[in-house]
């Protein structure tokens, strides 16, 4: 009966933990959104030459994003495991090819990506604001 008991108070101090499980960072949506728009600027500069990436701001976000993680609890070593995983990296790239797809750019017409740049940059979107025109 003692052993019982004490699985009953351990299984009950347990449960509050289970209760704060931490989803994978995937899905707090303010990181990873945050780093899609990223990743998504940093496309663009990368194949528009008219168009610069704002790398100090994209760096300062970063941090920032990091800072806020390990406020929710995530350790460096999880989020180092998300930000370098294989998965996560096909995942996101999957992501911004059918958004860059669903606006009209094509690998294949680089002046496309430029296109989508200044009207990003215009509109002061959550991907513009990492973008700056030459």
């Amino acid at each position: 009966m003692q052993v019982l008991k004490a699985l009953t108070v351990l299984a009950v101090l347990g449960m509050p933990a289970l209760a704060e499980a931490k989803p994978p960072l995937r899905e707090v949506k303010e990181i990873d959104d945050e780093l899609y728009y990223i990743a998504i600027a940093n496309e663009i500069s990368e194949l528009c030459p008219s168009i610069s990436g704002r790398r100090l701001k994209a760096i300062g976000v970063m941090w920032d994003l990091r800072s806020k993680a390990n406020k929710l609890g995530y350790s460096d070593t999880e989020i180092r495991a998300y930000v370098d995983s294989d998965a996560e990296k096909d995942r996101m790239r999957a992501k911004g090819e059918a958004y860059l797809a669903a606006n009209g750019v094509s690998y294949d017409n680089p002046t496309s990506f430029c296109s989508l740049g200044k009207k990003e940059i215009d509109g002061n979107s959550a991907i513009g604001v990492y973008l700056r025109a030459n």
